[in-house]
């Protein structure tokens, strides 16, 4: 019998109750059962492979109570940062679901690789060994915040899969660019296609984690369809969506924020309430979804996973290194 023992970023105020549990759709239960792939063929072959698969882990439990309690899917479903979409929060999804097509969908591992690799999503979920999920806080770099209930899997695993060369230190991460789609690419809001980056080792860390669905659902176009970047101690516009390629570099590569506003927006990112950001505050956070009463509260540094990522920065300066 294989007992998983937890991981100290997890606490049991977050475990599905049992009736959500049963309450999730039926090619999550069949699988969760341990039923394979040829009785789960007989169901809707696009999402396959974007549910929750198994028990989910439990999110950091520095966070008080009331934190650990996930986000309404109406709040993290129709207030969004997508800006190929629009600049208002409840642009994306509007626009985001006129059309724009996410399945199939391919992603592409190439640069400094071993085994550099063109992958369909769900193709590529079924070569790294099915989902799990986690329950993460979100903070936007705006001061607001979310706990979302991620499905998808280790961003270490597709690190592996691709097994970088030495002297790669860093991954490139691109988005789509389809203006015929994309309004805001019509617009040219943003340079585009967005792109993200992230040291190796900060891939490699535990958290980091590459999302296919929330909910137990597939993700919403309008929540960066059908794969994006999760890491949880760092500012939201990181956590780049609907990603095409991740390029393996020697070189630290530019960020689409920081190509646009480089006093505000740096390379790292990481959650931190002593830096204020040049326009506001970010020594507190509003709540979304938290009511009048309890809708704001002060902000943790790396977002509370200090004692996971801290030693990532060690000799860092990060206030120069924002």
């Amino acid at each position: 019998m294989l007992i998983r023992t937890p991981k100290d970023w997890e606490t049991s105020a977050a475990v599905t109750t049992e009736s959500h549990y049963h309450a999730r759709p039926r090619r999550e239960f069949l699988r969760t059962l341990g039923v394979g792939l040829a009785g789960a063929a007989l169901l809707r072959p696009g999402s396959l492979f974007a549910a929750t698969a198994g028990f989910p882990p439990k999110p950091n439990p520095l966070y008080p109570a009331s934190a650990l309690k996930p986000t309404a899917e109406e709040y993290v479903t129709g207030y969004n940062n997508f800006y190929e979409f629009g600049t208002d929060k409840e642009d994306p999804k509007v626009q985001a679901n006129k059309g724009w097509k996410t399945d199939p969908w391919t992603i592409e591992l190439k640069g400094l690789v071993n085994h550099p690799a063109k992958f369909d999503v769900n193709e590529l979920i079924k070569k790294i060994g099915g989902i799990e999920e986690r329950i993460y806080r979100f903070r936007c770099v705006e001061a607001w915040s979310m706990v979302i209930p991620w499905d998808g899997f280790a961003l270490a695993k597709l690190v592996a899969l691709a097994d970088p060369k030495p002297e790669a230190k860093y991954l490139k991460f691109t988005s789509f660019q389809d203006p015929k789609s994309a309004i805001g690419q019509r617009e040219g809001n943003l340079d585009y296609p967005y792109v993200e980056g992230l040291r190796i080792d900060e891939a490699m860390n535990e958290l980091a984690f590459l999302a296919t669905g929330i909910f137990g659902k597939p993700l919403p176009n309008q929540n960066g369809s059908p794969i994006r970047l999760v890491t949880p101690w760092k500012y939201g516009f990181k956590n780049i969506k609907s990603i095409v390629t991740v390029e393996f570099t020697a070189t630290q590569p530019k960020n689409t924020w920081n190509i646009m506003a480089a006093n505000e927006y740096g390379f790292y990112a990481n959650v931190n309430p002593k830096v204020d950001h040049p326009r506001w505050s970010q020594a507190s956070e509003r709540i979304i979804g938290g009511g009048f009463l309890s809708g704001r509260q002060d902000t943790l540094m790396f977002n509370g996973y200090e004692k996971q990522v801290a030693a990532l920065y060690q000799g860092l300066d990060l206030k120069k290194n924002y």
